[in-house]
């Protein structure tokens, strides 16, 4: 029973989910009218390169999330697995990066950003690391020098 709730709200949150990315599609399409047509700028300006592939990755956050709950309401998976939450969140850094005026950042900022992608990235390689192993294999990591 409690499988079937969680499908529920799944489904629930794939059609808000679907919905914001139905209007944020129409936004880039407008916008990007706007932009590039209406107001002749250059589209390899730094700031509109910014601004098109910002709202580009938010788009494609929106999908990659609605993609895993769809592996809850089609009952594939019961949960939502760890390396899918790591995979959105470095999208969703990545789009940080992409949108974030480098030179006008606080240092404090970008070492932040760089400790949170690093710390994504390790997470995710021995997340992965974990998954990839065979079940029969018991050999136990190494650190490089042991």
């Amino acid at each position: 029973m409690y499988q079937r709730f969680e499908a529920g709200i799944a489904f629930v949150l794939t059609v808000v989910v679907g919905a914001v990315i139905v209007v944020a599609l129409y936004r880039l399409i407008v916008s990007v009218t706007i932009i590039l047509v209406l107001q002749s700028l250059n589209p390899l300006d730094h700031a509109v390169f910014q601004r098109v592939f910002g709202e580009i990755m938010t788009l494609l956050i929106a999908l990659e999330f609605n993609h895993t709950l769809q592996f809850v309401v089609n009952g594939e998976r019961g949960i939502i697995h760890t390396k899918l939450v790591l995979l959105i969140a470095q999208l969703a850094l990545a789009r940080k990066v992409i949108i974030m005026d480098l030179f006008q950042a606080q240092p404090e900022s970008l070492l932040a950003l760089a400790a949170l992608v690093f710390s994504l990235g390790v997470t995710y390689w021995l997340v992965r690391e974990r998954d990839d192993r065979t079940p029969g294999d018991v050999k136990a990591y190494r650190f490089p020098g042991d």
